[in-house]
């Protein structure tokens, strides 16, 4: 299965927990785990807190610290900080599948990072049963 997410900034955290949560329902599978997949090489996939926004907006600017856009990089593209961002965090997660249900803790939810936007993205969702 995929998702479509379209980002409308350069740097964006997306939560899609609810369209992942959709994904396992249409599937019918009630255990197991789920890969949530990133096909983009300046896109990731990472779990935070979905209670408050001001943490979306905390990582997105030390992220952006931290790997700044313009630092003469040498790739020919132009962004070289998005693919390195994307390293930092990873392209997936795996989270468990209880009773149709995904294992998130109280305050976590499933954020797609977008490190080279605006675009439209795909995320690949595999659930594999028990």
């Amino acid at each position: 299965m995929q998702i479509s997410v379209k980002t409308s900034a350069r740097t964006q955290m997306i939560d899609i927990t609810s369209q992942v949560q959709t994904c396992v329902k249409e599937s019918g599978i009630k255990n197991g785990l789920v890969h949530v997949f990133s096909m983009h090489t300046t896109a990731a996939v990472t779990i935070n807190e979905n209670a408050d926004p001001a943490v979306e907006a905390d990582i997105l600017n030390t992220i952006n610290k931290m790997v700044p856009w313009d630092d003469h990089f040498k790739h020919m593209e132009g962004n070289s900080a998005a693919h390195i961002k994307v390293s930092l965090f990873g392209p997936s997660e795996i989270i468990p599948l209880e009773n149709g249900s995904l294992v998130l803790g109280t305050w976590q939810g499933i954020y797609f990072c977008e490190f080279d936007g605006p675009r439209n993205r795909q995320v690949n969702i595999k659930i594999i049963s028990d």
